[in-house]
C-alpha cells in the first residue's frame, strides 16, 4: 500500500510539474513600453496605456525613444527589456523580425510635408537648397522622409538636411530657421496642429497619394477636409490628400498571453472612439500590416477577452485559470489511480494468500505422490510452517474470508496426513 501511495503521489508531482513548465510562469506585475519621441500622440496613448493597466496592478514603465525605428531596435533587443511599443508601418518586415509579433493596428500616423510660405510649383525647386528635416536617426519619419525624397527623383546632397525631434522643427518652421519639415506624426499631434494654424505654414498635398499607395502597400489614403482646422480661417482651404501608414501596437512573442489580452483591451479603450480620421470602433483592427497578429489577438478580435477575464479583477483570473490548466489534467489523472488503487491494493492482498495457497497444493500433490507405506512427518512439520505463517498474515477485514478459508484447507489436508502416520505417532 505504502508503495502505490507513493508512486500516486509522484505521478500527482509529476502532473502538476508537466502543468507548470507547459503553461509557463505567472505574468510579470511589470512590463515596459518604448513610447515614442517625446511630444508625440504616441506619448499620451503611451500614459493612457499606463493609467488602464495600474488600474489591474500591472506597471506599464515608459521609455522615450527617438521614434519608431528606435523602438523597434530595442523591442528586437532581449537585453533592452522593452516588450511593447507603437511602430509605424513599413518599418519591418517578419523576416527582419522574427521574434515581434503585432496586436493590430491602432491608429493612422499621417504624412505631413510643411512648407514655409507658397510652395513652388516645380517639385526640385520645394526642396533643393533648402533646410530640411526630416526627423531624428532612428525615427520613422526619417525612413519614409528619405524614401519619398527618393521617389520624387530629388537629391538629399542638394538639400540641407536637419535631424530634428518634432516640436523643436515645429519651432524652428515658426521662426524661420526651417524651410521644409516631414512629419509622421497622427492628427492630434501637437506640433502638427501648431503649424496647420499658422498663416505663415503651407501643407503640401500628394496628388499622386494612389500611386505612391501603390507602391507601398502598407500605406493608405486620407484626406483633410477642408476648414478642418479652423473652420473661421477656412484651414486648409481645400482638401488636403494625404497619405499614412498605420501605427501597430506590437510586443514580443514572448511576452505572457494574459498581458497580452490586457493590452489588447486598453488598446479598445483608447483608440476605439472615433476621430477625424476613423469611426468609432475601427482601431484597434485586426491587420497584419508588416508582423503576423499574435495567436491572442486572433482570438480577441474573433471572441473577444478570455471568459475569465471578463467576470473577475485581472490577477484573479490569472490565478483561477492556472489553477484550472493545472487542476483538469491532474483530476483526470487521479480519479482513474483512486480507482485502481483498490483493486491493486485487492490483488496484494489477495496475492499473499494465494502464495500460500500455491505451496498448499505443492504439499498436497507431494502426499498424492507419496506410496502410503512412505512417511509424511516431514509432511506434516512443513504443514505446521505453513499453518504458522497463515497465522501471522494479516489482511483487512473485507479480504478475512480468504484467509479462513485457507486455515479450513489447512485442516483437511492435515487430517489427511494424519491418516497417513501410523497411529502410535498420531
Amino acid at each position: 500500500m505504502r508503495v502505490i501511495t507513493a508512486v500516486v503521489v509522484a505521478v500527482m508531482i509529476a502532473s502538476v510539474a508537466t502543468m507548470l513548465i507547459i503553461i509557463g510562469p505567472a505574468p510579470p506585475r511589470t512590463i515596459t513600453m518604448a513610447a515614442g519621441a517625446e511630444g508625440t500622440v504616441q506619448q499620451e496613448f503611451a500614459e493612457s496605456y499606463r493609467a488602464l493597466l495600474a488600474v489591474h496592478g500591472v506597471e506599464l514603465r515608459l521609455v522615450s525613444t527617438k521614434g519608431s525605428a528606435d523602438s523597434l531596435q530595442r523591442l528586437n533587443d532581449p537585453k533592452s527589456g522593452v516588450s511593447v511599443a507603437f511602430l509605424q508601418g513599413g518599418v519591418t518586415t517578419a523576416r527582419e523580425s522574427p521574434k515581434l509579433v503585432s496586436l493590430g493596428t491602432v491608429f493612422y500616423e499621417p504624412v505631413w510635408v510643411f512648407y514655409r510660405g507658397k510652395p513652388p510649383r516645380r517639385s526640385k525647386e520645394m526642396f533643393n537648397g533648402k533646410r530640411v528635416s526630416v526627423g531624428p536617426l532612428g525615427s520613422g519619419t526619417r525612413h519614409l522622409a528619405i524614401d519619398l525624397i527618393a521617389a520624387l527623383g530629388m537629391d538629399p546632397l542638394e538639400m540641407d538636411i536637419r535631424s530634428m525631434l518634432m516640436p523643436d522643427a515645429a519651432e524652428a518652421m515658426l521662426k524661420g530657421d526651417l524651410d521644409v519639415a516631414f512629419m509622421v506624426a497622427a492628427w492630434e499631434t501637437p506640433a502638427v496642429r501648431q503649424l496647420l494654424t499658422s498663416d505663415r505654414i503651407s501643407v503640401l498635398p500628394f496628388p499622386r497619394a494612389d500611386a505612391h499607395i501603390a507602391q507601398r502597400p502598407y500605406l493608405s489614403k486620407l484626406v483633410v477636409p477642408q476648414g478642418v482646422a479652423d473652420l473661421a480661417k477656412n484651414i486648409p482651404a481645400t482638401d488636403l490628400v494625404l497619405f499614412a501608414p498605420k501605427a501597430s501596437l506590437v510586443v514580443r512573442s514572448d511576452l505572457h498571453r494574459a498581458l497580452q489580452y490586457l493590452l489588447l483591451d486598453a488598446a479598445s479603450q483608447v483608440h476605439g472612439t472615433p476621430g477625424i480620421f476613423q469611426k468609432a470602433g475601427q482601431f484597434p483592427a485586426s491587420e497584419p500590416i508588416d508582423l503576423p497578429l499574435s495567436e491572442e489577438a486572433r482570438e480577441f478580435f474573433h471572441t473577444g477577452a478570455p471568459f475569465l477575464q471578463r467576470y473577475l479583477p485581472f490577477w484573479l483570473a490569472v490565478f483561477v485559470g492556472r489553477l484550472l490548466l493545472i487542476l483538469i489534467p491532474v483530476i483526470g489523472v487521479v480519479i482513474p489511480l483512486f480507482r485502481f488503487i483498490p483493486a491493486s491494493y485487492g490483488y496484494i492482498v489477495r496475492r499473499r494468500v494465494f502464495i500460500l495457497y500455491g505451496e498448499l497444493k505443492f504439499l498436497e500433490a507431494e502426499l498424492e505422490a507419496r506410496k502410503s507405506d512412505e512417511p509424511v512427518k516431514d509432511l506434516l512439520e512443513r504443514l505446521g510452517r505453513l499453518e504458522s505463517r497463515a497465522n501471522q498474515l494479516r489482511v483487512p477485514i473485507m479480504f478475512s474470508h480468504f484467509l479462513y478459508n485457507l486455515r479450513s484447507h489447512i485442516d483437511l489436508v492435515r487430517a489427511r496426513l494424519m491418516q497417513r502416520m501410523p497411529e502410535g505417532s498420531r
